[in-house]
């Protein structure tokens, strides 16, 4: 009996011990790949057509994905309108929640302390809250503007911010009664970020190779950072003192101090960017040229890149998150 004991007990720490793993969404494929930190595909979980952006639950147990349906925002059509649910350590899909009339669901956000999903669609232009435990969604804003393209949570979840890519602003949306104001930026804003104490919102502008700082309680720009051409996602280190950021246009990613509001750092690397990720130990970004099916792996604190990793052709990687082994 002991040895029984300790053979079972040997394998629920086997189960619990978790190697690190890369999570790609592949944006061509339809599916949620898992790989090594070296690039390896161990294996790929379907899900919707043309997903584009995830996040993990705050347990991190799963991933919720946009089905957004069409490969780019300027592509025609009504794309889908669900989001795929992946349970992460047994890598299968466990369900999808329904945003009924909404489709080409694109950008997510999650609230923590509420555990909403904050999620903004392009088909009709609007910003969802969705409970992901009841799998179903809670209220609809309009964001009065066009191509509702990413979204953030405001500090305390009171606002989310959404960019809307066509009509040039960002959609400041109050949750609790739905008013809104529009604050006119540079040229397809997209990707955005939150500073850590939440008083700004940092937002690319593609084609106005800018980005732009929100003073969340304010409502208002108060400033802006010069970038190179084509900025399009970005994070920020955990410790706040680093903004990373992709540039579509300069096949590149550069890091600038949030502070100073100025570039401090820049790596060149290959192919159109897309995405940006930030480990959770703030010390590498992940890139991915989604035509040329590569992710670039960059070292933050040493501004160079590390390595590179092909996916299988026409998978078109976009964004990657790190699960670190525990």
């Amino acid at each position: 009996m002991p040895r029984l004991v300790a053979l079972l007990l040997l394998a629920a720490l086997t189960l619990l011990a978790q190697d690190a793993v890369l999570l790609v969404l592949h944006k061509g494929h339809g599916s949620l790949g898992f790989y090594t930190p070296e690039g390896k595909l161990l294996t790929a979980v379907a899900v919707g057509q043309h997903p584009h952006e995830m996040l993990l639950s705050p347990d991190g147990r799963l991933a919720y994905v946009t089905d957004n349906g069409t490969m780019r925002i300027e592509a025609a059509g009504a794309g889908g309108n669900t989001l795929s649910i992946v349970d992460v350590a047994a890598r299968k899909k466990v369900g999808e929640i329904s945003l009924g009339k909404y489709h080409r669901p694109h950008g997510i956000d999650l609230d923590r302390k509420s555990g909403l999903l904050a999620v903004s669609t392009e088909y009709p232009d609007a910003l969802l809250t969705v409970d992901p435990a009841r799998r179903a969604v809670v209220k609809v804003y309009d964001t009065q503007g066009q191509t509702s393209h990413m979204v953030k949570f405001g500090p305390g979840a009171r606002r989310a911010f959404v960019s809307n890519s066509t009509s040039n602003d960002v959609a400041s949306i109050g949750l609790a009664t739905g008013e809104v104001k529009n604050l006119p930026v540079g040229e397809r804003p997209e990707g955005s970020v939150l500073s850590r104490d939440g008083r700004e919102l940092y937002v690319c502008c593609r084609e106005g190779h800018k980005i732009y700082v929100i003073d969340t309680a304010k409502q208002a720009v108060v400033g802006e950072i010069q970038t190179g051409r084509g900025p399009v996602r970005i994070g920020l280190t955990p410790d706040g003192k680093r903004l990373v950021y992709a540039l579509l246009h300069d096949e590149a990613i550069e890091i600038a101090d949030p502070a100073a509001r100025q570039v401090v750092a820049r790596v060149k690397l290959t192919g159109r960017l897309v995405s940006i990720g930030i480990s959770p130990d703030g010390q590498r970004a992940f890139a991915s040229a989604e035509e040329m099916d590569t992710v670039h792996v960059v070292s933050i604190p040493g501004a160079r890149l590390l390595r590179s990793f092909k996916t299988p052709a026409g998978y078109a990687p976009d964004p990657v998150l790190e699960i670190p082994a525990r």
